[in-house]
């Protein structure tokens, strides 16, 4: 076995290319991917910045591709872009690697105007792209004071060739999609049962004959169906709608009319009046219409955001990690059909904190959209749901939002507002903070914007009864009401809240280092360390190596252990029985909390029981989900674990994050992924292709096991640069090859690895 400290002499020769063609292609080419503050198409969406952001992709496939320079016009005019005349800011060619939030620095835009902007590149041998195509962007109110509260984006009005659109402020609109059946058959009571090939949120499109005299229909809209018939009593709150619908004498074309949906709860999302209702469903089934129905004249209206569903894909030797791989990304696209994350769409409609993480985090594995993300923190900064530790996920959804986008300016804006959110006036001297112990007064909840009646931990949910209770009965066999907390008992020192008080000081930290602000910097890293001693000193039992549910308990549940390994607080010599313990008790966390599950078992090294775990087919799995019919990911594993769970609920779609940053590893080192980690833990799988979407351009990535052989192709974005951890084989005496090529590498964390690998495509070898 050879391995040396770097692989940087190797790349510095190899990677060098003097030509500036391939295979007849002049490079660099144009560029592509263009963004206005974050937005791929602008021109559907009205920007509230008067110095907004661009970005773009550099679009250069050789080997060691990097931007020195760009060059940015901005146009009052289209036919002024098109003569690249740039009135309103030419930049000139600026020397400068910078490819995502370059802000404008020109004339002063003027308000409620449209612009057109564009964009070239120069390489790292000073060769020079053509222009991108221009892309048009609406400037909105500048001055938008008048807000229920700070950064809501309302509907505007843009004119866009000949054509008034509605759009959003600052995010991408909401759109209906025409969406065909898969079939149209009468089923056993002579009615006309459609299937489409997904549940979405939609409205139901008709084209029928006109009937001589006026008559009724009824529909029936529903997630579930039983023998070819839409399932009336779906149970829990699964979607099903019945609904007349008045036929007209000389009316061929009907929408029909769900019931509009009605808000009862404080943050919940309607539609605009300008907009027809919406239901989940995937089965309709028609009562009372004569004659036949052909496919042509019965459409699903989905109502969706912004989804490009090539931006990623996924293919591997498991057939059940592909069909969970597509549930997932299905969810991702149909539920923020409101234009914000939210808690399904059939019961509350309102965004939660740790719903929408886990639901940002998996979005970024599926699509190339940062807009979405940023709207709904900013939304819950000010409008904030009840559980401690859902006010505690804002600080992970801001940073979140950096490494993917490289953008401060959500950092900056509300860094007085994250600061709050970390909880820091509810800790006692040793660091470890309470929700229990007086400190929540009226002043503490105002600070964080909460004003209902009802703060408190929740660790998982529901909750159920807490181990130190006596056993309930459901209506539902003889299942208990443990809730899916593991039993865990709650104390005034609960070590699930302050794993996640921890996380937040550790992240704030960066955050004061990214704004400058060295002083906060300093407290919040001296902060976490205080933190993370008192828990390992308090709250982790020295006798079985597992974190108490709380401090004087002697409990052990699941969250407990799970939370401190995902977050690094648990001593790595803890690992053994750590891991032991997570593996014997199964998925024993609802859907929330399967994506630090999966964080904590690949940093254990446990990937072949991650693999195991991810493909199951037990009634706590995906592939149930599958199994009972939904097309959308549920909120809970099944109805006997949540008796009114809904079968729209995103924060099931963590796969695409487990798929994406655990079994592929890409993750990015630098914000807006200027370096990127690949680090593949395929445990028992075969072999298996990605393709994921990033700000800089896809990361495509794909490996292939064989005995003494592990392969993988990669082909990095132009302008970045990766780090690679492959598998260390069981072999002593094994060889590294790059394209074909022994090379050196060194051994890290029991892995082979190469550093500084330059943008390109490439094939590593172990062998």
């Amino acid at each position: 076995m050879k391995y040396y400290s770097s692989l940087t002499l190797f790349l510095s020769i190899s990677l060098v290319f003097i030509s500036c063609t391939n295979g007849g292609k002049i490079y660099p080419q144009a560029p592509i991917g263009l963004t206005c503050e974050l937005l791929q198409a602008p021109e559907e969406a009205v920007i509230t910045d008067a110095n907004p952001e661009f970005g773009w992709i550099v679009n250069d496939s050789r080997n060691g591709a990097m931007q020195s320079a760009w060059q940015v016009l901005v146009s009052s005019d289209k036919n002024l872009i098109q003569n690249d005349n740039g009135d309103m800011w030419d930049s000139g060619k600026t020397d400068s690697d910078f490819s995502t939030n370059i802000s404008y620095a020109g004339k002063q835009l003027q308000a409620n105007t449209a612009y057109w902007w564009k964009v070239r590149t120069w390489d790292q041998h000073g060769e020079v792209s053509a222009y991108s195509s221009p892309q048009r962007f609406n400037t909105g109110d500048f001055n938008n004071t008048d807000r229920n509260w700070p950064g809501e984006s309302l509907w505007d009005q843009v004119e866009v060739d000949g054509e008034t659109k509605y759009v959003f402020e600052n995010r991408h609109p909401i759109r209906y999609h025409e969406v065909k059946p898969v079939s149209v058959a009468r089923n056993s009571s002579n009615n006309h049962f459609i299937r489409f090939e997904k549940a979405a949120f939609g409205a139901l499109k008709l084209t029928i004959d006109s009937p001589e005299n006026a008559d009724t229909l009824v529909v029936h809209l529903g997630e579930d169906n039983t023998e070819n018939q839409v399932n009336r009593d779906p149970g829990g709150s699964i979607s099903y709608n019945r609904i007349e619908v008045a036929l007209e004498p000389g009316k061929e074309d009907y929408i029909v009319e769900i019931p509009r949906f009605v808000s009862n709860y404080p943050n919940s999302q309607v539609l605009a009046d300008h907009m027809p209702e919406v239901t989940a469903f995937r089965y309709a089934e028609i009562e009372g219409l004569e004659g036949d129905l052909k496919p042509e004249q019965v459409r699903q209206l989905a109502l969706l955001y912004q989804f490009d569903d090539e931006a990623s894909h996924f293919n591997s030797s498991s057939e059940n990690l592909n069909q969970i791989w597509e549930l997932s990304k299905h969810t991702l696209k149909v539920t923020p059909f409101m234009g914000v994350y939210i808690d399904g769409g059939a019961r509350e409609r309102m965004p939660y904190e740790a719903d929408a993480y886990v639901q940002q985090i998996s979005h970024y594995s599926v699509d190339r959209e940062f807009a979405i993300q940023r709207y709904t923190a900013n939304f819950l900064i000010f409008n904030p749901s009840w559980p401690t530790e859902w006010h505690l996920h804002m600080v992970l959804m801001a940073w979140a939002d950096y490494m993917a986008t490289g953008n401060a300016e959500f950092l900056e804006k509300y860094y007085d507002e994250l600061r709050k959110k970390t909880m820091l006036p509810l800790a006692r001297e040793d660091g470890l903070i309470s929700t229990r112990t007086g400190l929540v007064t009226e002043e503490f909840l105002s600070s964080i914007h909460y004003h209902g009646d009802i703060f408190r931990d929740i660790v998982d949910w529901p909750q159920g009864t807490p181990a130190n209770e006596t056993e309930l009965r459901s209506g539902h066999g003889s299942v208990t009401l443990a809730g899916e907390t593991d039993r865990y008992i709650f104390s005034d020192i609960n070590t699930v809240v302050n794993a996640f008080h921890y996380r937040n000081l550790v992240l704030m930290a960066k955050i004061a280092g990214v704004l400058n602000n060295i002083e906060d910097e300093i407290f919040f890293n001296e902060r976490s360390e205080l933190v993370k001693e008192s828990m390992n000193e308090k709250l982790l039992d020295k006798n079985t190596g597992l974190y108490r549910d709380g401090e004087g308990v002697d409990h052990h549940a699941f969250h407990a252990s799970m939370f401190p390994v995902a977050f690094g607080i648990a001593p790595e010599e803890n690992y053994p029985q750590l891991r032991d313990f997570l593996i014997s008790k199964g998925m024993a966390s609802s859907p929330y909390g399967a994506p630090y599950l999966f964080d904590a078992l690949y940093k254990l090294g446990a990937e072949d029981y991650a693999f195991e775990l991810l493909t199951s087919e037990t009634d706590r799995s995906w592939m149930n989900m599958i199994r009972f019919g939904t097309t959308i990911t549920s909120e809970a594993w099944d109805l006997k674990y949540k008796q009114n769970m809904t079968w729209n609920h995103a924060w099931g779609a963590s796969p695409a994050y487990i798929i994406t940053r655990g079994l592929f590893g890409i993750e990015p080192l630098e914000p807006a992924y200027r370096s990127v980690l690949i680090k593949p833990r395929p445990g028992a799988l075969q072999s298996a292709e990605i393709k994921s979407p990033t700000i800089r351009g896809p990361i495509h990535a794909k490996f292939n096991k064989e005995p003494g052989v592990f392969r993988m192709e990669l082909v990095i974005p132009a302008n970045t640069n990766a780090k690679v951890l492959l598998p260390k084989p069981e072999i002593e005496d094994f060889t590294f090859r790059l394209n074909g090529n022994e090379v050196p590498f060194t051994i890290e964390e029991e892995s082979v690895s190469i550093d500084n690998l330059q943008a390109g495509n490439y094939l590593l070898e172990l062998r």
